[in-house]
């Protein structure tokens, strides 16, 4: 974290910066792909709202990524309190997700879509794992012989690898498109766009990595695990593919037959 600081990258996406919120969610794209196991998403989001409102601390929901280091604790459309109490857990991939209890407090407000920000940091982070995990594959694919030749020249492997990239573009190309619409009408709609498809991309890519790895690829020794339980860990926060799918169809839905067209080309 003293790296991180030191550079200068928990303050990407705020005022005076030189950098935006698409900037923001670019480096945790980043973050993604190399497994850095670090609260940068929850710290730059966090700054991002307490910008807003004139706060100057780190703000959680609920369950608060790595809250056992927290200075001071501020709720979202929750309570606030000086007398709080902070349970220790961890995550699937065994980042931390400590629980905070509140008592004795005092509702406040939070400018609106956090959740949906949250939801696209999620996405944003597997969108670079997802990266991380194909160039895996693909090296391993390269480098492992069977046979007398490297198992990349088997068409079955091929074929897996081929299923995994597609997997990895549309995944990058929703969470693109999610950056993209930060601050247009169209962000919620994007969000759960992004977070569906991502998530779904997760599953499917995990699966063909540990398939393409092989045992190797089940050992804690190998790197291959940073990767997909974060996956798995970050596919389950801010709600599941079930989750925004359902947020879209409500959307469709509401709007009657007539203006399911434009709803798709992103007019309505």
């Amino acid at each position: 974290w003293d790296v991180v600081r030191e550079a200068g990258l928990h303050l990407v996406g705020r005022p005076g910066s030189g950098t935006d919120g698409g900037d923001l969610y670019e480096l945790l794209t980043v973050a993604g792909r190399h497994a850095v196991p670090l609260p940068l998403a929850e710290v730059l989001i966090a700054n991002s709202f307490l910008d807003e409102t004139g706060l100057t601390t780190i703000a959680v929901d609920g369950v608060a990524p790595w809250g056992r280091v927290a200075d001071r604790v501020v709720t979202v459309e929750g309570e606030v309190s000086v007398d709080f109490d902070v349970a220790e857990d961890a995550n699937l991939a065994g980042e931390s997700r400590d629980r905070v209890q509140m008592r004795n407090a005092h509702r406040v407000d939070v400018p609106g879509q956090l959740y949906e920000r949250m939801a696209l940091s999620r996405a944003a982070l597997m969108a670079g794992a997802l990266e991380g995990v194909l160039a895996m594959a693909i090296d391993y694919a390269t480098e492992r012989e069977q046979f007398g030749r490297p198992i990349a020249k088997f068409q079955a492997v091929q074929h897996n690898l081929a299923i995994l990239a597609g997997e990895v573009a549309a995944a990058r190309c929703a969470g693109d498109g999610a950056i993209m619409a930060l601050g247009s009408p169209n962000f919620a709609v994007a969000v759960a766009a992004a977070k569906a498809r991502v998530g779904e991309a997760a599953g499917v890519a995990a699966e063909i990595a540990h398939q393409v790895h092989g045992a190797m690829g089940f050992t804690h020794e190998h790197s291959l695990h940073h990767f997909t339980r974060r996956l798995w860990a970050w596919r389950d926060e801010y709600g599941r593919e079930t989750h925004w799918q359902e947020q879209l169809g409500r959307r469709v839905a509401g709007g009657g037959a007539d203006s399911v067209w434009e709803f798709l080309v992103g007019a309505g």
